[in-house]
């Protein structure tokens, strides 16, 4: 029999989205975002996380709902995404959840170009979007953003 996968799941407004647990490093409070000059329109700063700069990503924005401010209340979601530590901004981590494969829904078999969901899962009595990590970036916004982090970087360095 096939193991249940395991999901961070977290919300944005009343929609509930879920990444894979083996993607995330840790749920940490919002903090102060630093901007980021040249960074694509998805990437509301960084912040530093233990000593190191991480991407914050506006969820808000990749997934279209209204903009708003940061609240005390919001989190960061840590996770691992393409090789690189990535913030998502989220307004509250909900807990891990398992799944059963025959649960989930393929994003492609529900509509095709669901371009950042991996899948949709139904969880008792909810259902639950499954974002896709390996496809948050486009290839464009990755290497915007690399650009921008060096950008950062090289300012530190002369400071």
């Amino acid at each position: 029999m096939a193991k249940p996968t395991r999901y961070v799941l977290f919300s944005l407004d009343s929609h509930r989205f879920a990444v894979p647990l083996r993607d995330v490093l840790s749920a940490e409070r919002a903090a102060w975002v630093t901007s980021l000059p040249g960074a694509p329109e998805v990437i509301l700063g960084a912040v530093d996380i233990g000593g190191r700069m991480a991407p914050v990503v506006d969820l808000r924005r990749r997934f279209g709902l209204p903009p708003r401010e940061l609240r005390v209340s919001d989190s960061f979601l840590l996770v691992r995404a393409s090789g690189r530590l990535l913030a998502l901004l989220v307004d509250a981590v909900e807990g891990v959840r398992e799944a059963m494969a025959s649960c989930i829904t393929l994003a492609g078999e529900i509509w095709p170009g669901l371009e950042y969901l991996d899948g949709v899962a139904r969880l008792e009595d909810e259902i639950v979007l499954i974002h896709d990590l390996a496809r948050l970036l486009s290839l464009e916004e990755a290497q915007a953003l690399d650009e921008a982090a060096s950008g950062l970087r090289r300012e530190q360095a002369d400071a």
